[in-house]
C-alpha cells in the first residue's frame, strides 16, 4: 500500500480576518500554528513516516510543513517547494474581506469568484506592486506563466503538470508522500484523483491543517481517501470554510 497525505495550511492571519488571500503571502496565526502542530500529532499517532514532502512558495503552508515535520521528527527528509502548488491567485480581490465584498456584490458573486470551475477574479493590473512579476522568488518562472488572476480551472491547469510528472510519479520509490498546500490548489489534485465534476468540485470545503489520506495500490489506483481526527470537528471546520464568503 502507498499513501499520499494531502494536508491544507493552518489558518491563517487573513483566514482569521476573513480576506481573500490568493498569492499574497500572509503568515499563520497562532490558532494555525497550534493546528499544524496538531496535525503532526495526528499523523504520528497513526505512525506516518514520509520518505518526501512538497509545498508552495507561501510561508503559511511552508510553515505547516516545518511544523508537522517537527511534530514527526522527520525534519531531514527532502522537501521541495514549487509555484504550482500557490494557492489560486484572487487578482483585484486579495487582500478585501469576504462577507464585506458579500454585502457589496452579493453572496452569489463571491461564490462564483471563491467557488466556480472557470469564471476568474478581476485580474491585478501590470503595475500593480502586487503582481507575481515583480516578486524575486519568481524570478525563474517566465512572465506568460504567471498568473495576475486565476479560475480554478487555470489553477488546475498550473498544478497538474506538477502532479503527473513529479509529485505522483515518486510513488514508484516511496511509500508515504506529503503535500502541503493550499484550498484550491489541493481541490484541483481531489478533483482530479476522485473524478469529480466540474460542478460537484465547487461544493467541496478543505477544513485547514486536517490530514487528507489517498490510499493506492501496487498499481497506483486509488483505493480508499479519508480524513483523520474527529469526524464532528471536521465537519465543523468545513463548514466554517463554507460559510466565509456569506454577508
Amino acid at each position: 500500500m502507498k499513501r499520499i497525505v494531502l494536508l491544507r495550511h493552518g489558518e491563517s492571519t487573513w483566514n482569521k480576518e476573513n480576506r481573500f488571500t490568493g498569492w499574497t503571502d500572509v503568515d499563520l496565526s497562532e490558532k494555525g500554528i497550534e493546528e499544524a502542530l496538531k496535525a503532526g500529532e495526528v499523523l504520528k499517532k497513526e505512525n506516518f513516516v514520509f520518505n518526501k514532502a512538497y509545498t508552495s512558495y507561501l510561508k503559511r503552508a511552508v510553515k505547516t510543513l516545518n511544523c508537522v515535520l517537527d511534530k514527526l521528527d522527520q525534519d531531514w527528509i527532502p522537501v521541495e517547494k514549487s509555484w504550482r502548488l500557490n494557492e489560486k491567485h484572487y487578482g483585484s480581490l486579495q487582500g478585501l474581506n469576504k462577507s464585506e465584498t458579500a454585502e457589496k456584490y452579493g453572496e452569489e458573486q463571491v461564490l462564483i469568484w471563491r467557488r466556480s470551475y472557470d469564471i476568474a477574479p478581476a485580474p491585478l493590473a501590470e503595475d500593480d506592486p502586487r503582481n507575481p512579476r515583480f516578486d524575486i522568488r519568481y524570478k525563474e518562472v517566465p512572465d506568460r506563466e504567471l498568473p495576475r488572476t486565476e479560475s480554478l480551472k487555470q489553477t488546475i491547469e498550473r498544478i497538474m503538470p506538477y502532479w503527473e510528472k513529479v509529485i505522483f510519479p515518486n510513488l514508484k520509490t516511496a511509500d508515504d508522500l506529503l503535500v502541503v498546500a493550499h484550498g484550491n490548489s489541493l481541490r484541483g489534485i481531489i478533483k482530479h484523483l476522485k473524478n469529480i465534476s466540474d460542478d460537484e468540485i465547487v461544493k467541496l470545503n478543505l477544513p485547514t491543517a486536517v490530514p487528507y489520506v489517498f490510499e493506492f495500490d501496487d498499481n497506483y489506483n486509488l483505493v480508499k481517501d479519508y480524513f483523520l481526527g474527529d469526524a464532528d470537528e471536521i465537519k465543523k471546520k468545513m463548514n466554517a470554510v463554507a460559510n466565509q464568503g456569506k454577508k
